[in-house]
């Protein structure tokens, strides 16, 4: 399970609204200050994100909870979005090869618009299954727990 802390924002039945901030990797390293990489993390701003999760747990505006996401649907949607296109581009390609043994189209060159449309069309299903997919509830992020408020806040 992927972790990440969260701020609630509002709760609405069973529903909450979360709002995580997406950090640098950079923040983190020592090597902040000499490293390009950390300079631009530096400039630019940290961007929020926002989830509405369905909870059990008793949480008010303002509490710091902890959500998650399965490592297993993380890999599947890198996957998803990674191999088809590839698969498509190769397929695409081995499509064009084979009329061009064939003496169906006269020049390779031809056959660079199919891996490209090949291409393309792994993309197009890549997308089109993201967007399947994000629109079931086991693709959203879980509330797993509420961290203790800070006194010193």
């Amino acid at each position: 399970m992927i972790e990440e802390q969260a701020l609630v924002t509002a709760i609405t039945q069973d529903k909450v609204t979360v709002e995580s901030i997406v950090k640098s990797t950079c923040s983190g390293c020592q090597q902040l200050e000499s490293c390009g990489s950390g300079q631009i993390a530096k400039a630019f701003p940290q961007k929020k994100t926002t989830y509405t999760v369905t909870s059990e747990l008793p949480v008010k505006v303002g509490d710091r909870v902890i959500i998650g996401l399965s490592e297993k649907l993380l890999l599947s949607a890198a996957w998803q979005v990674y191999m088809w296109p590839l698969i498509g581009l190769f397929v695409g390609s081995f499509l064009g090869q084979t009329l061009l043994e064939v003496n169906f189209i006269n020049h390779e060159l031809w056959a660079l618009p199919l891996a490209i449309l090949g291409g393309y069309f792994g993309y197009f299903l890549a997308r089109r299954q993201q967007f399947i997919s994000g629109n079931k509830q086991a693709w959203l992020p879980t509330l797993i727990g509420v961290l203790p408020a800070n006194k010193h806040d």
